[in-house]
């Protein structure tokens, strides 16, 4: 009889919690949810408890944790309910879990991957930032806690399916890493109308569902640049070994080229559910609920370079990733909690859209980093890029 695997979903409430949940539901013979964790959406985490049974539940304060366990015990489920980032970090690695979805979006989700990673759980990243912003510190924890890493971006899950088995022929036997990029909702429209542009066009992105943060990224291709870094640190390679191609369609979800300039590719609807399903079942394949590719009925498939499209107008943050690569050790995690605050000022309409880059740019000038050496150290530049990127959205609010 097969043994169900234990899942902890950090982020059950997001758009991949809820894409997990969907894959998870579909093979309850395989597996059984541990634990499920939130902001402060109650209502959809209790209509998720109801659902799938968690042993716990986690909300990010104390209200929403009241509020949760009150509903609970009316409905007459079993429940417990903690919060905090002690309790995420419990259920990220308590013994009784098999595998961690770590779906928290930000910098917020570093400590709890941290924690999985220590304590050797198979570890889904769907939260780029802990590569991101933990570098070499959360690569360190992977190892020494004996930690599967395997990730959950389309672009990164395409590569991961397109390389050698063995990691230890990476860089052997491949010439390059080629990530794919739809575009987002700008890739052709006239660079110097940015500056109007609202944050309900910035989210409405055309292949892709996504939460309101990553929309914004897609749109100033700052995802992209956090993909360059997050492959850096993933798969071991050299900074120009790192392309991006713009493909519109989000149906090669990105490739890999040999020694020999074959090109292997992993091609597929854009279904998040579908890299899901990969990492929930490695090295073996389950049903995601993803439409298959029907090749009779498929458009054609483009490629633009990104030379004509990565320009300081319209997509200056690659550019920006690629140096940060070249920084000081932290320069990555500056950039990353200056984005965090330029996009939640954007949302806020307190700056404009053309203006995210320049709060990210403005940070990254005023920030010294350290070598940060453990988490403590990271959340402390997380702290102080935080306060220099405010300080950067305040002067342009001036």
């Amino acid at each position: 009889m097969q043994t169900q695997q234990k899942i902890t979903l950090l982020g059950s409430t997001g758009s991949i919690g809820k894409n997990t949940l969907d894959v998870l539901s579909r093979h309850p013979e395989q597996f059984a949810v541990y634990a499920l964790t939130a902001f402060k959406q109650v209502d959809l985490m209790l209509a998720q408890c109801a659902q799938f049974k968690p042993q716990v539940a986690v909300m990010v304060n104390e209200e929403a944790a009241r509020h949760l366990s009150e509903r609970l015990k009316a409905e007459g489920l079993g429940t417990r309910v903690r919060w905090g980032a002690q309790a995420l970090d419990e259920v990220a690695s308590a013994p009784e879990v098999d595998a961690v979805m770590a779906a928290i979006v930000g910098a917020a989700g570093l400590s709890s991957c941290l924690a999985a990673a220590r304590a050797g759980k198979k570890l889904l990243l769907a939260n780029k930032e802990a590569l991101v912003v933990g570098g070499d510190v959360f690569l360190s924890a992977v190892q020494k806690g004996g930690s599967v890493l395997l990730p959950i971006d389309s672009e990164h899950s395409a590569i991961f399916q397109s390389l050698p088995e063995d990691p230890r022929t990476w860089t052997r036997r491949v010439d390059k890493i080629i990530l794919t990029a739809s575009g987002g909702p700008f890739r052709t429209r006239d660079p110097s109308s940015l500056r109007q542009v609202t944050p309900e066009e910035a989210c409405a992105h055309p292949n892709w569902v996504m939460g309101r943060k990553i929309s914004v990224d897609s749109a100033t291709m700052m995802n992209k640049a956090l993909e360059v870094i997050e492959a850096k640190y993933l798969f071991g390679l050299k900074t120009d070994q790192l392309e991006v191609v713009i493909h519109p369609q989000s149906v090669i979800h990105s490739m890999v080229q040999y020694k020999d300039n074959s090109v292997v590719a992993q091609l597929g609807t854009p279904d998040m559910r579908g890299p899901i399903a990969y990492g929930l079942s490695w090295p073996e394949r389950i049903t995601s609920g993803a439409a298959a590719l029907d090749f009779h009925a498929l458009a054609a498939l483009t490629f633009e370079a990104m030379d004509g499209h990565d320009h300081p107008e319209r997509f200056p943050g690659l550019k920006l990733a690629r140096a940060t690569l070249q920084g000081p050790p932290g320069s990555c995690a500056v950039l990353n909690a200056a984005n965090e605050i330029a996009v939640e000022a954007f949302l806020n309409r307190q700056i404009r859209f053309d203006q995210i880059h320049h709060v990210n740019e403005a940070t990254l000038s005023a920030v010294t980093c350290d070598h940060p050496e453990n988490l403590d150290d990271l959340l402390q530049l997380d702290a102080r890029s935080r306060e220099g990127a405010r300080h950067a959205v305040g002067k342009l609010c001036a």
